[in-house]
């Protein structure tokens, strides 16, 4: 009789033990297990380089701006512009879409999730692919630019013929009845 008790406390032990094991990788990731992962994916840090990322682009379509404009623009227009960019950009609230990101992080991961990254992203490793992914994206962007243009060039010139189709088939004496295209 003691044996059976002992190995019904054993079972139910077990199943309890392993149960929680279970849902400890299921339950949803904390505010704090979000922000340390933030933290080690040095989420600040990458929100600055996209700032400078961002207002390059910016700087350059106002130099181009000045160079089609100049006669037409004060002097200073350029800097001045420049210092409005980069005081909006500085402006905009970080650290309040920082925060706004934790709840989405808690809503696709778990805990055992985020456990995982932040181990995966503390990893020399880990540290490589944070310091080489703003790289990657810039040269991936640049390497695939030509077969995207190329694509919309393609594209813009279908819904040209498209839209001339159509101005044709309003035109026409059956009052526009609309015509099979092939897919």
């Amino acid at each position: 009789m003691k044996r059976i008790l002992f190995v019904a406390i054993l079972c139910a032990c077990s199943s309890s033990l392993s149960l929680a094991q279970q849902t400890a990788s299921d339950t949803p990731a904390t505010k704090e297990d979000v922000q340390k992962y933030l933290e080690v994916m040095r989420a600040r840090e990458m929100m600055a380089k996209m700032i400078d990322a961002m207002a390059k682009p910016q700087h350059q379509m106002i130099h181009e701006q000045l160079l089609k404009q100049k006669d037409k623009l004060p002097p200073d227009f350029e800097d001045r512009m420049n210092k409005m960019i980069d005081d909006s950009m500085k402006a905009f609230p970080w650290d309040e879409m920082l925060h706004a990101m934790v709840p989405v992080y808690q809503k696709h991961f778990t805990k055992g999730d985020v456990d995982a990254l932040i181990a995966f992203y503390s990893t020399p490793t880990g540290q490589k692919l944070i310091q080489e992914l703003p790289a990657i994206t810039a040269e991936a962007m640049q390497a695939m630019m030509p077969l995207l243009q190329k694509q919309m060039d393609a594209m813009m010139e279908h819904v040209q013929q498209e839209i001339a189709q159509m101005m044709k088939d309003s035109k026409s004496p059956a009052g526009g009845k609309s015509r099979a295209t092939p897919n």
